[in-house]
């Protein structure tokens, strides 16, 4: 195990760092059309009951857990759940490193539109000229690789660099938002995007799809059980409180969402009602690339505010890429890698696993590669977070909420419910998984969106997972690998 000395220097940019990490692409584009999709009011009342239900108990586990390890997921799930079960948090790792490939595209995209808006390229003149002649493109790969570059020269910094950046972004970007969303409803007609977004209803809420979409919406839009927040934990202060930075995290995150989604829907139904389910059903990219341009160009001084939601889009983008760097050299780091090594190597291996993701060439298809790892890693999320609801049961639920989330140093305490959710988490995730595959039942098996594709990523994963489990152990956790430890497996005690 590598010494750690380094530590956030203060609560605010630990909060920093953890909001730069959780916000993201999904906050701002997926939130808007997800909620506009899924009746606005209703799914809210959902998106909030989930919340609690999913996204905050899980964030406790991480913090609790990387403050007390002081590893990244391979290394704790070892001390968690014992030595047999390395290959979780392998699982758990991989999935938020086969996401950063892909997402240093999609980070990418935010930083040629931000680039776009300034040149005065956007809109265009047709809707989407500029995405259709850029979107997979090799000069996709070009921002790609800028986006990427920029985010491994922060983690280099280490833990410094990751607050410098954070101070300095997640305060801009939270201004960016408000200013934009206060704009938004001061547009004539806003008032019918605020009604649609704020008005739940008895059929919406009845409706089990309207609640499967907010608790998919939790999983993927704060962060909770990517192993994101387990890795900055490794740099809480000894002292830091864990349960109520959970709370300000999730809460945090959620409040950039609702913002997003009041900018978005006040400003469609204000500037463009008659299209609005046009372009709510234009898909993540399609609202954000194509539309959103559109949509500023109608608005008075619509140049300044476009280039005020691409600067945001990218800030939120990129601070959640720095994240994924941090978790795939904290593992290498884990295994005896020495930073500086395993920062390069983390930057060379992520741009070329992601170019495929980025451009369109003879023998692949870009755009629909992007699509397939998008929906496979995006589904493999929920079962991150199955396995760390299953890590706390094992090693005793009351047991870690008593010893590692109620400490001396907590400002709040979380009570016995939280027991009850973690066992509740393990059904959510489940049912998240059948469900997802149940969506996807009629595509072609081994398509972009089929079953058999993911099974069979997965398996490979899983196979390679435990097959190296022993092996990942030994470079992890030199000191409980020696002649006279038990067979079977490492005590799931922390030292």
């Amino acid at each position: 195990m590598t010494e750690r000395v380094a530590h956030f220097s203060s609560r605010w940019a630990m909060l920093a760092a953890m909001l730069g990490m959780a916000v993201g692409t999904g906050n701002i584009w997926r939130f808007p059309r997800v909620a506009a999709s899924n009746g606005g009011g209703s799914f809210l009342v959902a998106w909030v009951i989930f919340l609690l239900l999913w996204s905050v108990p899980l964030i406790l586990v991480e913090f609790a857990a990387g403050k007390a390890t002081r590893y990244g997921p391979v290394g704790t799930f070892a001390k968690l759940m014992g030595r047999r079960f390395a290959w979780m948090g392998a699982w758990v790792a991989w999935t938020s490193i086969a996401i950063m490939f892909y997402y240093a595209v999609v980070t990418g995209w935010t930083l040629r539109y931000l680039w776009a808006a300034l040149a005065g390229e956007l809109p265009g003149p047709t809707p989407g000229a500029l995405w259709e002649r850029f979107a997979f493109s090799p000069s996709a790969a070009f921002w790609q690789a800028i986006a990427l570059g920029v985010g491994v020269l922060v983690v280099a910094r280490g833990v410094r660099g990751i607050e410098a950046a954070a101070r300095i972004m997640i305060p801009t970007l939270f201004l960016l938002v408000l200013v934009l969303a206060i704009r938004a409803v001061t547009l004539p007609g806003a008032e019918r995007g605020l009604s649609f977004l704020f008005t739940p209803s008895w059929e919406g809420l009845s409706n089990y799809r309207v609640w499967l979409e907010a608790l998919t919406q939790n999983a993927w839009d704060t962060g909770a059980g990517w192993g994101l927040i387990l890795t900055y934990a490794i740099y809480l202060r000894q002292r830091e409180d864990t349960a109520l930075n959970a709370f300000v995290l999730g809460f945090g995150n959620n409040s950039v969402s609702l913002l997003a989604g009041i900018m978005v829907l006040c400003t469609v139904f204000s500037l463009m009602p008659d299209a609005a389910n046009q372009i709510v059903g234009a898909g993540n990219t399609g609202l954000t690339f194509v539309w959103v341009p559109e949509l500023f160009a109608r608005m008075p001084g619509g140049r300044v505010f476009m280039v005020l939601f691409f600067l945001a889009l990218f800030f939120a983008a990129w601070t959640s890429l720095i994240s994924m760097v941090e978790l795939a050299t904290r593992v290498l780091e884990d295994g005896g890698v020495r930073r500086g090594k395993a920062i390069a190597l983390v930057g060379t291996i992520g741009f070329l696993l992601g170019l495929p993701s980025a451009v369109d060439t003879r023998w692949t298809d870009g755009e629909q590669i992007f699509l397939n790892q998008d929906f496979v890693w995006g589904v493999a999320l929920m079962v991150s977070g199955l396995f760390f609801a299953l890590a706390v049961l094992r090693y005793g639920v009351r047991r870690f909420r008593e010893t590692l989330v109620n400490t001396r140093d907590s400002d709040i305490r979380i009570g016995r419910w939280w027991e009850w959710v973690i066992g509740l988490a393990v059904v959510q995730a489940l049912v998240l998984v059948v469900w997802w595959f149940w969506q996807v039942r009629a595509q072609p098996l081994l398509g972009t969106y089929g079953v058999g594709s993911v099974l069979i990523q997965w398996g490979i994963a899983l196979a390679l997972f435990l097959a190296l489990n022993g092996w990942m152990v030994r470079k992890t956790h030199p000191e409980v690998v020696r002649e006279t430890a038990p067979a079977g497996e490492m005590p799931p005690a922390i030292p």
